[in-house]
């Protein structure tokens, strides 16, 4: 695994050279990059990914593969993005992050769920750690020296936090964790789980529930399955059964765990929506080219009215979603309530996804279902996201919700 590189100030300098001026990407006023230099940290970042990861597309990345492209990250400045200069990263804000996540998305060398290629993923609750915590956990995973995971979904509480099992039950200075956390990401190689419980039945889910950090190694702890899916990953199911916990291992108060989970839900929610737009973006110009050189019946593809409406209609969603995600990620940088803005970044872009790599594939024909181009498994991906992370019906109603008790514009 890669160390952490340099200190804040060699990785500024990158900005420099790409015309991203740290002043306004940082700035703690609602202050948002200039579209003149999200403009060239896109190119920057889409030469880099089509000179370094487009390769790996049709070849095993091993170890080594993994490591250099990582050295070439750094030293291109695409390290520790969205960490706080504070914590030794760029402060990338959403803004700039969406871009990001849009480029390393045009590319299957680059797992759906797995960016580490551009440094650990930490997320809100480890960048909220302070003192021995801090030191314990995020320094750790910040040096690459550790790998935390994220435990919330359970057997019978996936989109429904309200009816998490997981019980954690105090008991003098420690907490005692019993319940069942099932497709958890990259589990069977962490060395520690941010672990929601709850702590307070009555109190429901916005304040019952608790953040814990639990080594993997913890007695009680074990890893009690994995699910091969069809996207390739593994997920895994965590078995707790009387699992000790000292309180310091609490992150916050008690109760404040949903709080935690909704931030990092929010940023999910448009990391979705930038993928999508990335994913759709990149079929659409393979079937594109393959539409302009593939004749059928005396003609190209290209010269069908009804092939030239599926690549409008394409292209109309996609660029509807990147307007969806620009607007959702300025509203939560500017600190506003963007609930209603993620739920439909989400909703929409996967399914947008999906659509146009379904559509692309069948442009295709035969050869689209074939490993030889990307399409089949940027599909097998989008179906996956329609479910993950918050199925679209569950977020449809979610917003609903908001629309009914005028919480929504």
């Amino acid at each position: 695994m890669a160390a952490r590189s340099g200190n804040a100030a060699s990785q500024r300098s990158r900005w420099g050279r790409f015309g991203l001026l740290t002043s306004a990407l940082n700035a703690e006023s609602v202050a948002v990059p200039s579209q003149s230099e999200l403009d060239e940290f896109r190119r920057n970042l889409r030469r880099f990914v089509e000179r370094e990861l487009l390769p790996f597309e049709r070849k095993t990345m091993e170890e080594a593969d993994r490591r250099a492209i990582q050295k070439k990250a750094q030293d291109a400045g695409f390290w520790l993005l969205d960490v706080p200069e504070e914590f030794g990263g760029q402060g990338l804000r959403l803004s700039g992050m969406v871009v990001f996540w849009h480029e390393i998305s045009r590319t299957i060398a680059v797992p759906a769920r797995d960016h580490s290629l551009f440094g650990p993923f930490v997320g809100p609750i480890l960048l909220s750690l302070q003192g021995e915590q801090r030191r314990r956990y995020l320094d750790p995973v910040l040096a690459g020296e550790k790998i935390a995971c994220f435990a919330q979904t359970e057997p019978d509480a996936g989109s429904d936090p309200a009816s998490m099992r997981t019980r954690a039950v105090r008991k003098g200075a420690h907490y005692v964790l019993n319940g069942v956390k099932r497709f958890i990401t990259h589990a069977e190689k962490a060395d520690f789980a941010q672990v929601l419980a709850v702590t307070d039945p009555g109190k429901g889910a916005r304040s019952g529930i608790s953040c814990f950090l639990v080594d993997m190694e913890t007695p009680g702890l074990k890893i009690s399955a994995q699910h091969q899916t069809m996207m390739g990953d593994r997920p895994c199911e965590i078995s707790f059964e009387e699992v000790e916990v000292a309180e310091e291992n609490r992150v916050g108060a008690e109760g404040e765990g949903f709080a935690f989970a909704q931030k990092w839900l929010n940023e999910g929610r448009i990391r979705h929506g930038a993928r999508a737009c990335g994913v759709a973006e990149r079929c659409l110009e393979l079937t594109i080219d393959y539409a302009k050189q593939r004749r059928t019946f005396g003609e190209p593809l290209a010269e069908r009215q009804g092939v030239q409406w599926i690549l409008a209609d394409c292209f109309t969603e996609l660029h509807a979603t990147k307007l969806m995600v620009r607007d959702a990620a300025e509203k939560l940088d500017a600190g506003l309530d963007a609930r209603a803005e993620t739920f439909m970044v989400k909703t929409y872009g996967d399914e947008m996804g999906f659509r146009v790599a379904d559509r692309c594939l069948q442009l295709h024909g035969g050869i689209g279902l074939t490993t030889e181009l990307p399409i089949e498994k940027f599909w097998r991906d989008q179906r996956s996201f329609m479910i993950t992370e918050g199925p679209t019906e569950v977020l449809r109603t979610a917003l609903a919700k908001l629309l009914l008790r005028g919480m929504a514009s």
